[in-house]
């Protein structure tokens, strides 16, 4: 018929994130005025100076890093107890989110503890057991792109996920079971109370971005496999799946 024009399927990815519009403007407003508020109201420590205020970044990016990974842990178990293929790509963003946040959590502890501790690194059982964390998280990421079979590919990295969920109480526990440089878990109960209201600010700040970040990675992971599908659907001949035609 001439003269029709049938529009393309609205994607569902686009769909849900049109749910939240401006949700990450708002994560980052939070995160600059919580800093802000940290860092221009707190006085500087006796001993460390200005120093002390790299906890404000450092401490939430250490404790979000950990729900990250243990967001990848639960996501990984209802894969392999459900095998659906949305909790695999909530569990894969999980874990690049984590791998930034972990990551940065090294980066801070390592120029904190330059003039603190005199060294930029120690084989400190919690820096050691953050480390292997980042580095299981790394080998998650790189066992997702060498393995091509989607089922596998979901299989395979649920396994790694789960050994990086269990983990997390290691880390976490780490300045309690073993003899350690680093201070005991820092928050807003343990540290000055002219402290306390920056950390907790910046602890919902830092989950804000934490829950866009993980959103907007798994949508562009459900649009990417939607697109994988709708390709692979006409290269064989076959009808193109119910949930990408429709959206």
């Amino acid at each position: 018929m001439t003269g029709v024009t049938i529009a393309e399927p609205a994607s569902p990815s686009r769909t849900r994130a049109a749910r939240f519009p401006g949700f990450g403007l708002i994560a980052a407003l939070v995160f600059a005025a919580t800093q802000a508020f940290a860092l221009f109201t707190t006085p500087p420590d006796r001993d460390m100076g200005n120093l002390v205020k790299i906890l404000f970044v450092h401490v939430p990016a250490a404790q979000v890093g950990l729900l990250s990974v243990a967001l990848l842990l639960v996501s990984s178990v209802l894969y392999l107890w459900k095998r659906d293929e949305r909790y695999d790509l909530v569990a894969a963003s999980a874990a690049e989110v984590g791998v930034v946040l972990t990551a940065l959590t090294l980066a801070l502890g390592s120029i904190w503890g330059r003039p603190t501790w005199g060294v930029w690194w120690t084989w400190d059982p919690r820096l050691t057991s953050t480390a292997v964390q980042l580095l299981i998280l790394v080998g998650y990421l790189a066992l997702r792109s060498f393995v091509d079979e989607a089922d596998r590919r979901a299989v395979w990295s649920a396994a790694v996920g789960i050994l990086g969920g269990l983990n997390v109480p290691i880390v976490y526990m780490s300045v309690k079971w073993w003899r350690t440089l680093h201070q005991m878990q820092s928050s807003p109960s343990t540290v000055d109370p002219v402290y306390a209201w920056g950390l907790r600010l910046n602890d919902v700040a830092m989950l804000l971005l934490l829950i866009f970040f993980v959103r907007r990675r798994y949508e562009a992971a459900r649009t990417q496999r939607e697109a994988e599908e709708m390709l692979e659907s006409a290269a064989l001949g076959r009808p193109v799946p119910n949930e990408a035609a429709n959206g």
